[in-house]
């Protein structure tokens, strides 16, 4: 059943499984309607400029969703460690083990990279600097925080779709397990 939708914040949340599951070029506004709950007048009234409107819109509400829970604890958590555990524990829950599309990834690899190009490189972008700066303050040298935070973030995007593709979460479970080995202090 469809969720009452009275706002276009509303929409949010039921856009982002509907571009999630069938992508953006699979995503019709049938599918979307019955997600929502909005016939096609009530859509363009929330999105004017129709998909590429809703995709926009659920960027930057999964990039707000990541600056809150993720880039802004790494990069101002007192305890460097502590935020590197739970950016860990929260990407757990948020990929719901790996059972959930990255869509920020699906769009990066997708036909339409193009159009979302700065939303992906932002997000991607700061997840990276974000995470490399708890590990220069954990005393890492500078180099070798980049090179392990960009290694990180290609270990959660990939472990993501090799959980998919083989239907089983522990393969995500492990490289998290893996990853916090590598980069919390020991």
């Amino acid at each position: 059943m469809a969720r009452l939708v009275a706002e276009r914040s509303d929409a949010i949340a039921p856009l982002a499984e509907v571009f999630r599951e069938h992508g953006y070029e699979g995503a019709s506004l049938a599918l979307i309607g019955k997600a929502t709950g909005l016939g096609k007048g009530s859509l363009y009234h929330f999105f004017p400029n129709g998909k590429e409107e809703m995709v926009q819109a659920v960027l930057a509400e999964i990039g707000q969703w990541f600056e809150d829970a993720i880039y802004a604890p790494l990069q101002d958590g007192i305890d460097a460690d502590g935020s590197i555990e739970a950016m860990l524990d929260a990407v757990v829950d948020y990929f719901r083990s790996g059972r959930r599309v990255c869509l920020v990834g699906a769009l990066a690899v997708s036909n339409t990279r193009d159009r979302f190009a700065d939303a992906i490189r932002g997000y991607f972008a700061s997840w990276v600097d974000a995470l490399q700066s708890a590990l220069i303050r954990q005393g890492r040298d500078r180099d070798l925080a980049r090179i392990l935070s960009e290694e990180a973030v290609l270990s959660i995007q990939g472990a993501i779709v090799l959980s998919r593709a083989l239907d089983d979460p522990a393969v995500f479970q492990r490289a998290i397990d893996q990853l916090r080995g590598r980069l919390v202090a020991q």
